[in-house]
């Protein structure tokens, strides 16, 4: 496996390389979490209506909508197979070439993706493309280029946005900000998340074993409430933002 973190040269064939090892990597030895764990899934329980028809995109092993009524698309093989195991419907696919029809789905979610692609513009279009007018588009989005740290190049990031140009952006691909919530299991402890870029950098395997059978349950343990608010939050202090938009009608 390659070394990380992510030379910012790269282009975006070289880029998707990078997050598919990672991640393949990741998703090999982990276990499937089921959404209802998540906090996210009371708001995942209020946009099901019936017959709401579904889309969420790299959701990996942590989909946050309901695995019978949501078709699901990765670049991680290996994440696809045990989703079509617990009975998901699958397919390999990119969030910049979604392989399906336009305005097909009337929710959306695309949590912890944007950041990693090179061009997120493309993204946008495409999450925007397949989602029906007025319909809705779950988004994560970390903030503040101030704020990249050697974790963001571990993971796979692209960027960090600013609010403000976030906003703007969204508006140019049909996308309202409607609620947002603060968001991330990221640790806030510099010292934690430091510790843990050591142990991905010299024993990969021995962390993310750790990571998948230790801290991944002790961090859903410690969810805090997810708390929207109408519009965009106030973001001084936020890392990552759980963004509701709807697609104009």
């Amino acid at each position: 496996m390659r070394d990380l973190p992510i030379d910012t040269a790269l282009g975006s064939a070289a880029l998707l390389d990078v997050n598919r090892r990672f991640y393949d990597s990741l998703w090999s030895g982990a276990r499937l979490v089921m959404p209802h764990r998540f906090n996210t899934w009371p708001l995942v329980e209020s946009l099901f209506i019936g017959g709401t028809r579904a889309l969420e995109v790299a959701p990996g092993l942590r989909p946050r909508l309901p695995l019978e009524s949501t078709r699901f698309v990765d670049i991680s093989r290996p994440a696809l197979a045990k989703l079509h195991e617990r009975g998901a419907e699958v397919v390999l696919g990119r969030i910049t070439s979604l392989p399906f029809a336009g305005s097909e789905f009337d929710l959306v979610c695309a949590l912890d993706v944007i950041e990693h692609v090179d061009d997120d513009e493309r993204a946008l279009a495409e999450l925007s493309r397949v989602t029906r007018p007025a319909g809705i588009i779950l988004v994560s989005i970390p903030l503040h280029p101030s704020s990249w740290t050697a974790f963001d190049e571990l993971v796979g990031h692209r960027r960090r946005y600013e609010p403000s140009a976030l906003l703007e952006k969204l508006a140019r691909f049909e996308l309202a900000v409607e609620r947002s919530a603060v968001f991330g299991m990221k640790p806030r402890s510099t010292r934690l998340t430091e510790l843990g870029l050591w142990w991905l950098t010299h024993h990969r395997e021995g962390a993310l074993w750790w990571y998948n059978r230790l801290f991944m349950p002790i961090a859903l343990r410690l969810q805090h409430e997810l708390r929207l608010h109408p519009g965009m939050i106030a973001t001084a202090d936020v890392d990552e933002v759980l963004l509701v938009c709807r697609r104009a009608p």
